[in-house]
């Protein structure tokens, strides 16, 4: 790691570096810790993260890209560990929805995660070695408080637009409540106000599968030199088939055999579905951490903006001015239309400028990751119209 900036702000030092794998890392020091939501204290604190195009002279061209669960900091960059193209490449770049030849894009890995900013991999500075479970509970609003934290060091005070789907759009309306003032604009795509019981179900089985891997050694794996790569993948698998809908399930896969003609009578991949999720669930033990899983499927769990104010969601956002777009998807089981709708609905409530779309398309929830022009159409169309408003 070769420093590249250290600043002095009060008696707080903080540290941009180059991180190994390309982008930056920023260190507050321990007189700037970060007031999680547990009450707990998180320091030194530190935030990776990535960034595309160029800032313009008034700072006002800023686009804040919130990753999902799995995701990380690299947007639309080669990943380092895996080689492929970054996870919205297809939407960022130049020329592209989220156009960098006209906006200054940042995306930061949340604390939490696994990709260099501070999760339960990092070490606890009390003790030497890795946090493991003694790293405090993170929600989605301390996320977007370290968010808060990284603009406020690279000089931005408005956002022109925070955008970003599932785990991301929680971030959206996150910010959009917490930091009205701030945020001329914003893209929550696929995303809800409120976690529902059957996704937080999904995401107890997955948490108990990793939990359940003797590797997993109570959390303390990295001290252990092991890895709960079984647990890990399970999870994954059983993650992965809410991403997807019933009709691109049948579509890609069917039931077609995997390798063979005939039924092999045991528990081998017989299907091509079983070899498909067997292949997701090996190739993601290899970029995430085990624990860094349960930490942000939590996160996604706690996340509940309407308890937050009160039982009204409309409370969230009365008096904004901020520009609003929510995209849905038909065949979105995850975070249905519904649910989309109800944050419309809790928009209009408070007089908010808010549009809507709803994607048709039979890919799931994970269409907001891929090639759906409707998308595509939408997220130019409205920041080019926000863009003009705003006068970039």
């Amino acid at each position: 790691m070769s420093v590249a900036r250290i600043s002095e702000k009060g008696k707080s030092r903080v540290v941009d570096a180059m991180i190994e794998g390309g982008g930056r890392s920023i260190e507050f020091g321990p007189d700037r810790p970060l007031r999680l939501d547990s009450g707990a204290d998180l320091s030194p604190l530190t935030i990776a993260y990535q960034t595309y195009g160029r800032l313009n002279e008034a700072r006002s061209n800023a686009v804040l890209i919130c990753h999902a669960l799995t995701g990380d900091q690299h947007a639309a960059n080669t990943h380092p560990a895996t080689g492929k193209p970054g996870w919205w490449d297809i939407m960022i770049g130049p020329g592209k929805p989220i156009d960098t030849d006209r906006f200054f894009v940042i995306c930061s890995n949340v604390i939490g995660g696994c990709m260099g900013s501070t999760g339960p991999s990092s070490e606890n500075p009390a003790t030497g070695e890795p946090y493991a479970l003694d790293l405090p509970v993170i929600t989605v609003r301390d996320m977007v408080r370290a968010q808060a934290m990284l603009v406020d060091e690279l000089g931005i005070e408005t956002l022109f637009c925070v955008a970003g789907g599932s785990m991301g759009g929680m971030q959206v309306l996150q910010w959009a409540a917490s930091y009205p003032q701030r945020v001329f604009s914003a893209l929550p795509i696929a995303t809800a106000a409120k976690h529902s019981a059957q996704n937080i179900a999904f995401h107890e089985v997955g948490r108990q599968a990793v939990m359940a891997d003797p590797d997993w050694c109570g959390g303390n794996y990295l001290n252990e030199e092991q890895s709960p790569k079984k647990g890990l993948a399970v999870a994954r698998m059983a993650a992965h088939i809410t991403y997807l809908s019933e009709t691109a399930l049948h579509r890609k896969f069917g039931r077609n055999l995997q390798d063979r003609e005939t039924l092999t009578f045991g528990f081998d991949a017989d299907f091509q579905i079983e070899s498909y999720l067997r292949y997701q669930g090996m190739t993601f033990v290899d970029r995430f951490d085990a624990n860094s899983y349960l930490y942000l499927t939590r996160a996604m769990d706690y996340f509940d903006l309407v308890s937050d104010y009160d039982g009204n969601l409309a409370n969230a956002f009365m008096g904004t001015e901020t520009r609003f777009c929510l995209v849905s998807f038909t065949s979105d089981w995850l975070f249905p239309t519904e649910a989309n709708r109800d944050i419309v609905h809790a928009l209009n409530a408070a007089g908010a400028h808010v549009s809507f779309v709803e994607v048709e398309t039979d890919r799931g929830h994970d269409a907001f990751l891929l090639d759906e022009p409707e998308l595509f159409d939408t997220v130019r169309g409205f920041l080019t119209a926000a863009a003009k408003a705003r006068g970039i």
